[in-house]
């Protein structure tokens, strides 16, 4: 659920930032620790779309782990971006040429030492603000500390001051 929370967060912050946006959950198979999906769109123009994104333009992914079972980068525009939970160097690792920046913080980490539990969707969200500039890291921080706490806020903005961002060009 920590993927389905952070996108209303993505949400909210767009919103309040004057733009538009949705969310759309995806559970895939019904079990404890199957990998959940969250869609999500923003943009300066209403959004009709209320499906999944099939061809999104970034992607998050909050556990590493996931991309040796999942095609992350399945359907993802030509200039993505990604933003990744990893202690791995960007330019070592096997990104598809469609991906012109690669945004990496080891958010497992952060949120095990600020938050003490190796959840780590609030410090992605800090990442994701610092890789696209799209909605403000500040306005994720009141929703983050509304859902999650002062401890989350600390480890959104610790994620957003920890990212490094690779271009892959």
């Amino acid at each position: 659920m920590g993927a389905v929370k952070a996108a209303e967060a993505l949400v909210y912050a767009a919103v309040m930032d004057g733009k538009y946006g949705n969310s759309i959950p995806f559970f895939g198979f019904e079990r404890q620790g199957a990998p959940v999906t969250a869609f999500v769109r923003i943009s300066e123009e209403p959004i009709r779309p209320k499906n999944r994104v099939y061809h999104p333009d970034i992607i998050i992914v909050l556990d590493p782990t996931i991309m040796n079972a999942v095609n992350v980068f399945e359907g993802v525009k030509e200039g993505g971006i990604l933003v990744l939970n990893t202690t791995h160097d960007p330019k070592d690792m096997d990104i598809p040429g469609n991906i012109a920046s690669v945004t990496v913080v080891d958010a497992t980490k952060i949120a095990l030492d600020m938050i003490g539990r190796p959840i780590t969707n609030t410090v992605m969200l800090g990442a994701f603000c610092q890789a696209t500039g799209l909605v403000s890291v500040d306005e994720v921080a009141k929703k983050v500390e509304e859902l999650w706490g002062t401890k989350n806020k600390e480890a959104l903005y610790k994620g957003y001051e920890s990212a490094v961002t690779a271009d892959m060009r």
